[in-house]
């Protein structure tokens, strides 16, 4: 997998894990409501999970490229519009996926690494998002490193960031700078989605 395709993959996967949602307010409130160490475990299982839906999409798109190249062209081709239009929806509705901090009762390890890993579990959209961003950024021969190499930058990613959450930005001043500045996180998001999907569907790069 050539560099390029892995940093566009590498800023996607962090942006997307800077917008706030409601994966960022259960294990915010775990933190808060426990202790930053629950959190950080919550972290961890949550990537786990986002981790599980990356794992079916490389699995399903390596049987498209060997056995259906037409269809995975096609693929491909949806995917650019898909991530052009999730990117043309987070520049109209910049700030206002914001969520309430939700309740959660993690009064144990495991009901934090729980609630961690079934946030990520019962959000089948990422299914969707990783099919979209998958097929922009693998290469034509898509060997088994690769996919090990798609799957842990995915779940490194997403663990790090609430990892880091939990640790240090918990009712902390970055914290609070971000949900300031959560439109401009969002515009951010939208476009490099935008330029992304531009990249297929016009083939301007």
């Amino acid at each position: 997998m050539d560099l390029t395709s892995w940093l566009s993959l590498v800023v996607i996967c962090v942006m997307g894990a800077l917008s706030p949602g409601p994966s960022l307010a259960v294990i915010l409130r775990i933190a808060v409501a426990q202790s930053a160490w629950h959190g950080a475990l919550a972290a961890i299982t949550h990537g786990l999970g986002i981790g599980f839906w990356a794992f079916l999409t490389l699995q399903g798109l390596a049987v498209l490229m060997q056995q259906y190249q037409q269809a995975f062209s096609v693929l491909t081709l949806l995917g650019g519009l898909y991530l052009a239009w999730l990117g043309i929806k987070a520049w109209r509705y910049a700030g206002s996926s914001q969520h309430d901090v939700v309740k959660v009762t993690a009064g144990s390890y495991f009901e934090a690494a729980r609630d961690g890993l079934l946030i990520a579990l019962m959000n089948p959209k990422a299914a969707l998002f990783f099919l979209a961003l998958f097929s922009q950024v693998i290469p034509h021969e898509m060997t088994s490193s690769i996919k090990l190499q798609l799957w842990s930058t995915v779940v490194f990613i997403d663990s790090a960031w609430y990892v880091i959450v939990s640790l240090l930005l918990a009712g902390g001043p970055v914290l609070a700078w971000l949900k300031r500045h959560t439109v401009w996180v969002d515009r951010g998001m939208g476009s490099l989605l935008i330029l992304l999907g531009a990249k297929v569907v016009t083939g301007i790069f």
